[in-house]
Protein backbone atom coordinates (compact mmCIF):
# COMPACT_ATOMS: atom_id res chain seq x y z
CA UNK A 1 0.00 0.00 0.00
CA UNK A 2 1.42 3.39 -1.00
CA UNK A 3 1.57 6.62 0.98
CA UNK A 4 -0.49 9.41 -0.61
CA UNK A 5 -0.13 12.16 2.04
CA UNK A 6 3.11 12.87 3.91
CA UNK A 7 3.11 15.44 6.69
CA UNK A 8 6.47 16.15 8.30
CA UNK A 9 7.21 18.61 11.14
CA UNK A 10 4.24 20.76 10.14
CA UNK A 11 4.14 23.93 12.23
CA UNK A 12 1.97 27.03 12.29
CA UNK A 13 2.82 29.96 14.54
CA UNK A 14 0.68 33.08 14.67
CA UNK A 15 2.65 36.19 15.66
CA UNK A 16 0.42 38.92 17.15
CA UNK A 17 0.97 42.43 15.87
CA UNK A 18 0.82 43.90 19.35
CA UNK A 19 4.10 44.11 21.20
CA UNK A 20 4.51 42.06 24.32
CA UNK A 21 2.02 39.39 23.22
CA UNK A 22 3.51 35.95 22.88
CA UNK A 23 3.29 34.07 19.57
CA UNK A 24 0.59 31.40 19.41
CA UNK A 25 1.73 27.93 18.36
CA UNK A 26 -1.40 26.48 16.77
CA UNK A 27 0.29 23.41 15.27
CA UNK A 28 3.55 22.17 16.73
CA UNK A 29 5.80 19.92 14.58
CA UNK A 30 3.04 17.55 13.51
CA UNK A 31 3.99 14.48 11.44
CA UNK A 32 1.86 11.65 10.01
CA UNK A 33 1.26 9.65 6.82
CA UNK A 34 -1.96 8.71 5.05
CA UNK A 35 -2.19 5.53 3.00
CA UNK A 36 -3.86 5.54 -0.42
CA UNK A 37 -7.40 4.15 -0.61
CA UNK A 38 -8.05 4.37 3.12
CA UNK A 39 -10.06 6.65 5.40
CA UNK A 40 -7.80 8.57 7.76
CA UNK A 41 -9.37 10.09 10.87
CA UNK A 42 -8.02 13.30 12.36
CA UNK A 43 -9.49 13.81 15.83
CA UNK A 44 -9.03 16.28 18.65
CA UNK A 45 -10.86 18.57 21.08
CA UNK A 46 -11.99 22.02 20.00
CA UNK A 47 -9.01 24.34 19.65
CA UNK A 48 -6.54 21.45 19.37
CA UNK A 49 -5.22 22.44 15.92
CA UNK A 50 -7.40 20.29 13.63
CA UNK A 51 -8.78 23.10 11.52
CA UNK A 52 -5.42 24.84 11.18
CA UNK A 53 -3.80 21.59 10.06
CA UNK A 54 -6.49 20.95 7.45
CA UNK A 55 -6.27 24.52 6.16
CA UNK A 56 -2.54 24.02 5.63
CA UNK A 57 -3.03 20.62 4.00
CA UNK A 58 -5.58 22.05 1.57
CA UNK A 59 -3.58 25.17 0.74
CA UNK A 60 -5.79 27.75 2.40
CA UNK A 61 -2.97 28.99 4.64
CA UNK A 62 0.79 28.55 4.45
CA UNK A 63 2.67 26.71 7.19
CA UNK A 64 5.35 28.45 9.20
CA UNK A 65 7.55 25.44 8.56
CA UNK A 66 7.30 21.77 7.68
CA UNK A 67 6.48 19.65 4.68
CA UNK A 68 3.17 18.71 3.03
CA UNK A 69 3.29 16.26 0.14
CA UNK A 70 0.13 15.01 -1.60
CA UNK A 71 0.37 12.41 -4.36
CA UNK A 72 4.04 13.24 -4.85
CA UNK A 73 3.68 17.05 -5.07
CA UNK A 74 4.55 19.59 -2.38
CA UNK A 75 1.80 21.95 -1.27
CA UNK A 76 4.20 24.85 -0.70
CA UNK A 77 6.25 24.32 -3.87
CA UNK A 78 3.42 23.38 -6.23
CA UNK A 79 0.00 24.25 -4.70
CA UNK A 80 -1.88 24.27 -8.03
CA UNK A 81 -0.91 20.68 -8.81
CA UNK A 82 -1.86 19.54 -5.32
CA UNK A 83 -5.25 21.29 -5.47
CA UNK A 84 -5.97 19.49 -8.74
CA UNK A 85 -5.57 16.22 -6.85
CA UNK A 86 -7.75 16.98 -3.82
CA UNK A 87 -11.42 17.71 -3.13
CA UNK A 88 -12.60 19.56 -0.03
CA UNK A 89 -16.00 19.51 1.70
CA UNK A 90 -16.57 21.70 4.75
CA UNK A 91 -19.16 24.09 6.17
CA UNK A 92 -17.62 26.73 3.93
CA UNK A 93 -18.32 24.68 0.77
CA UNK A 94 -20.38 26.87 -1.56
CA UNK A 95 -23.28 25.64 -3.67
CA UNK A 96 -25.45 27.93 -5.77
CA UNK A 97 -28.99 27.59 -4.44
CA UNK A 98 -30.69 29.10 -7.47
CA UNK A 99 -28.96 26.66 -9.81
CA UNK A 100 -29.87 23.00 -10.24
CA UNK A 101 -27.68 20.10 -9.15
CA UNK A 102 -26.68 19.54 -12.78
CA UNK A 103 -25.82 23.22 -13.26
CA UNK A 104 -23.69 23.24 -10.10
CA UNK A 105 -21.70 20.26 -11.31
CA UNK A 106 -21.29 21.82 -14.76
CA UNK A 107 -20.09 25.10 -13.25
CA UNK A 108 -17.48 23.53 -10.98
CA UNK A 109 -16.34 21.13 -13.70
CA UNK A 110 -15.76 24.18 -15.89
CA UNK A 111 -13.49 25.71 -13.24
CA UNK A 112 -11.26 22.66 -13.59
CA UNK A 113 -11.35 22.82 -17.37
CA UNK A 114 -12.95 19.39 -17.73
CA UNK A 115 -14.17 18.71 -21.31
CA UNK A 116 -17.99 18.58 -21.69
CA UNK A 117 -18.16 14.91 -22.65
CA UNK A 118 -16.04 13.87 -19.68
CA UNK A 119 -17.78 15.97 -17.04
CA UNK A 120 -21.20 14.90 -18.32
CA UNK A 121 -20.32 11.24 -17.78
CA UNK A 122 -18.77 12.01 -14.39
CA UNK A 123 -21.74 14.11 -13.26
CA UNK A 124 -24.22 11.40 -14.19
CA UNK A 125 -22.18 8.77 -12.36
CA UNK A 126 -21.90 10.89 -9.20
CA UNK A 127 -25.56 11.88 -9.16
CA UNK A 128 -26.56 8.22 -9.43
CA UNK A 129 -24.03 7.27 -6.73
CA UNK A 130 -25.51 9.77 -4.28
CA UNK A 131 -29.14 9.14 -5.22
CA UNK A 132 -29.67 12.59 -6.74
CA UNK A 133 -30.07 11.73 -10.42
CA UNK A 134 -33.87 12.06 -10.43
CA UNK A 135 -33.50 15.53 -8.88
CA UNK A 136 -30.66 16.68 -11.14
CA UNK A 137 -32.71 19.51 -12.66
CA UNK A 138 -34.16 20.73 -9.33
CA UNK A 139 -32.92 23.93 -7.72
CA UNK A 140 -30.61 23.39 -4.74
CA UNK A 141 -32.86 25.64 -2.65
CA UNK A 142 -35.43 22.81 -2.64
CA UNK A 143 -32.94 20.21 -1.33
CA UNK A 144 -32.80 18.89 2.22
CA UNK A 145 -29.66 19.33 4.33
CA UNK A 146 -28.63 15.76 3.58
CA UNK A 147 -29.13 16.18 -0.17
CA UNK A 148 -27.05 19.36 -0.15
CA UNK A 149 -24.28 17.50 1.67
CA UNK A 150 -24.35 14.71 -0.93
CA UNK A 151 -24.17 17.26 -3.74
CA UNK A 152 -21.28 19.09 -2.05
CA UNK A 153 -19.35 15.81 -2.01
CA UNK A 154 -20.28 15.14 -5.64
CA UNK A 155 -19.00 18.62 -6.59
CA UNK A 156 -15.74 17.93 -4.71
CA UNK A 157 -15.35 14.68 -6.70
CA UNK A 158 -16.26 16.00 -10.15
CA UNK A 159 -12.60 16.44 -11.16
CA UNK A 160 -11.77 12.91 -9.92
CA UNK A 161 -9.40 13.85 -7.06
CA UNK A 162 -7.21 11.25 -5.40
CA UNK A 163 -7.90 12.61 -1.91
CA UNK A 164 -11.18 13.90 -0.45
CA UNK A 165 -11.05 16.07 2.70
CA UNK A 166 -14.30 15.79 4.68
CA UNK A 167 -14.63 18.18 7.62
CA UNK A 168 -17.34 16.88 9.97
CA UNK A 169 -19.54 15.65 7.11
CA UNK A 170 -22.42 14.27 9.21
CA UNK A 171 -22.85 17.33 11.45
CA UNK A 172 -26.43 18.60 11.15
CA UNK A 173 -27.75 15.46 9.45
CA UNK A 174 -30.55 13.31 10.80
CA UNK A 175 -29.79 9.76 11.87
CA UNK A 176 -30.80 8.11 8.59
CA UNK A 177 -28.93 10.62 6.40
CA UNK A 178 -25.81 10.32 8.54
CA UNK A 179 -25.90 6.54 8.29
CA UNK A 180 -26.32 6.67 4.52
CA UNK A 181 -23.44 9.12 4.18
CA UNK A 182 -21.14 6.88 6.21
CA UNK A 183 -21.90 4.00 3.86
CA UNK A 184 -21.15 6.25 0.88
CA UNK A 185 -17.79 7.18 2.40
CA UNK A 186 -16.91 3.50 2.65
CA UNK A 187 -17.98 3.06 -0.94
CA UNK A 188 -15.63 5.86 -2.00
CA UNK A 189 -12.72 3.86 -0.56
CA UNK A 190 -13.84 1.01 -2.79
CA UNK A 191 -13.50 3.34 -5.77
CA UNK A 192 -9.92 4.13 -4.76
CA UNK A 193 -10.58 7.55 -3.18
CA UNK A 194 -8.56 8.37 -0.06
CA UNK A 195 -10.66 10.15 2.57
CA UNK A 196 -9.22 12.53 5.17
CA UNK A 197 -11.96 12.78 7.81
CA UNK A 198 -12.50 15.03 10.81
CA UNK A 199 -15.43 14.32 13.08
CA UNK A 200 -16.62 14.96 16.63
CA UNK A 201 -18.47 11.65 16.60
CA UNK A 202 -15.99 9.14 18.04
CA UNK A 203 -18.09 6.10 17.12
CA UNK A 204 -18.18 7.36 13.53
CA UNK A 205 -14.39 7.48 13.40
CA UNK A 206 -14.22 3.98 14.87
CA UNK A 207 -16.57 2.70 12.16
CA UNK A 208 -15.01 4.45 9.16
CA UNK A 209 -11.30 4.91 9.76
CA UNK A 210 -8.42 2.60 8.95
CA UNK A 211 -5.93 4.87 10.72
CA UNK A 212 -6.45 7.70 13.22
CA UNK A 213 -4.28 10.51 14.56
CA UNK A 214 -5.34 12.46 17.65
CA UNK A 215 -4.13 16.04 18.07
CA UNK A 216 -4.20 17.98 21.33
CA UNK A 217 -2.72 21.41 22.05
CA UNK A 218 -1.15 21.44 18.61
CA UNK A 219 0.69 18.12 18.92
CA UNK A 220 -0.07 14.56 17.84
CA UNK A 221 -0.61 12.67 21.09
CA UNK A 222 -1.56 9.27 19.63
CA UNK A 223 -1.91 7.51 16.29
CA UNK A 224 -2.68 4.05 14.99
CA UNK A 225 -5.58 1.85 14.00
CA UNK A 226 -8.77 2.07 16.10
CA UNK A 227 -7.85 -1.29 17.66
CA UNK A 228 -4.36 -0.10 18.55
CA UNK A 229 -5.70 3.05 20.17
CA UNK A 230 -8.21 1.07 22.22
CA UNK A 231 -5.34 -1.04 23.53
CA UNK A 232 -3.93 2.10 25.14
CA UNK A 233 -6.91 2.22 27.50
CA UNK A 234 -6.78 -1.46 28.47
CA UNK A 235 -5.07 -0.89 31.82
CA UNK A 236 -8.21 0.28 33.61
CA UNK A 237 -11.68 -1.22 33.96
CA UNK A 238 -14.59 0.51 32.24
CA UNK A 239 -17.97 0.67 33.99
CA UNK A 240 -20.94 1.87 31.96
CA UNK A 241 -24.18 3.03 33.59
CA UNK A 242 -27.40 4.03 31.82
CA UNK A 243 -29.69 6.38 33.78
CA UNK A 244 -33.29 7.39 33.20
CA UNK A 245 -32.20 11.02 32.86
CA UNK A 246 -29.18 13.13 31.87
CA UNK A 247 -26.13 11.89 33.77
CA UNK A 248 -24.35 15.23 34.32
CA UNK A 249 -25.25 15.53 38.01
CA UNK A 250 -24.09 11.97 38.73
CA UNK A 251 -20.86 12.59 36.82
CA UNK A 252 -20.16 15.72 38.84
CA UNK A 253 -20.61 13.85 42.13
CA UNK A 254 -18.33 10.98 41.04
CA UNK A 255 -15.59 13.06 39.39
CA UNK A 256 -14.68 14.59 42.74
CA UNK A 257 -13.78 11.17 44.15
CA UNK A 258 -10.23 9.81 43.88
CA UNK A 259 -11.40 6.27 43.09
CA UNK A 260 -12.60 7.31 39.62
CA UNK A 261 -9.83 8.03 37.11
CA UNK A 262 -12.04 9.46 34.37
CA UNK A 263 -15.69 10.24 33.80
CA UNK A 264 -17.27 10.52 30.34
CA UNK A 265 -20.88 11.60 29.85
CA UNK A 266 -22.96 11.05 26.73
CA UNK A 267 -26.55 12.06 27.43
CA UNK A 268 -27.90 9.55 29.95
CA UNK A 269 -24.88 7.25 29.54
CA UNK A 270 -21.99 7.41 32.02
CA UNK A 271 -18.64 5.69 31.49
CA UNK A 272 -16.21 5.39 34.39
CA UNK A 273 -12.55 4.46 33.96
CA UNK A 274 -11.36 2.91 37.21
CA UNK A 275 -8.29 1.15 38.55
CA UNK A 276 -10.05 -0.58 41.45
CA UNK A 277 -13.46 -1.91 40.32
CA UNK A 278 -14.48 -3.08 43.78
CA UNK A 279 -13.98 0.34 45.37
CA UNK A 280 -15.54 2.02 42.37
CA UNK A 281 -18.71 -0.06 42.55
CA UNK A 282 -19.06 0.71 46.27
CA UNK A 283 -18.69 4.45 45.59
CA UNK A 284 -21.03 4.28 42.60
CA UNK A 285 -23.87 2.57 44.43
CA UNK A 286 -23.48 4.85 47.48
CA UNK A 287 -23.64 7.90 45.19
CA UNK A 288 -26.72 6.55 43.40
CA UNK A 289 -28.42 5.84 46.74
CA UNK A 290 -27.62 9.23 48.30
CA UNK A 291 -28.67 11.17 45.22
CA UNK A 292 -31.72 8.99 44.62
CA UNK A 293 -30.64 8.51 41.02
CA UNK A 294 -32.26 5.77 38.99
CA UNK A 295 -29.87 3.53 37.07
CA UNK A 296 -31.43 1.44 34.32
CA UNK A 297 -28.36 -0.76 33.79
CA UNK A 298 -24.79 -1.19 35.05
CA UNK A 299 -22.20 -3.13 33.04
CA UNK A 300 -18.48 -3.60 32.69
CA UNK A 301 -17.34 -3.13 29.09
CA UNK A 302 -14.18 -3.19 27.02
CA UNK A 303 -12.43 0.16 26.48
CA UNK A 304 -13.70 2.04 23.43
CA UNK A 305 -12.07 4.53 21.09
CA UNK A 306 -13.80 7.22 23.13
CA UNK A 307 -11.98 5.99 26.24
CA UNK A 308 -8.66 6.15 24.40
CA UNK A 309 -9.48 9.67 23.18
CA UNK A 310 -10.23 10.83 26.72
CA UNK A 311 -7.05 9.18 28.00
CA UNK A 312 -4.62 10.76 25.53
CA UNK A 313 -6.22 14.22 25.51
CA UNK A 314 -6.35 14.42 29.30
CA UNK A 315 -10.04 15.23 29.42
CA UNK A 316 -11.53 14.04 32.70
CA UNK A 317 -15.15 14.81 31.92
CA UNK A 318 -16.63 15.64 28.56
CA UNK A 319 -19.94 15.41 26.77
CA UNK A 320 -19.40 13.52 23.51
CA UNK A 321 -22.64 13.44 21.56
CA UNK A 322 -22.41 10.26 19.54
CA UNK A 323 -26.11 10.30 18.79
CA UNK A 324 -25.76 9.48 15.08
Amino acid sequence: MSTIIEIEDLTKIYTPRRRGVRPIVAVDHVSFDVQAGQTFGFLGPNGAGKTTTIRMCTGIIRPTSGRIVVAGSGMVADPIRVKERIGVVSDATSLYNEMSAWENLRFFAGLYGIPPKKWTMQAERLLRLFGLYDRRHSRIATFSTGMKKYLAIAVALVHEPQVLFLDEPTTGLDVQSARQLREMIRELNGHGVTVFLTTHYIEEADYLCHQIAIINEGKIVASGTPAELKEMAQGDQIIEIIFDHEADSVAHALSEQGVINRVVVTGNRLRLQVGDPSAAFTLLFNTIDRGRFRALSVNTVKPSLEDAFVLVTGLHSDVMKNGK
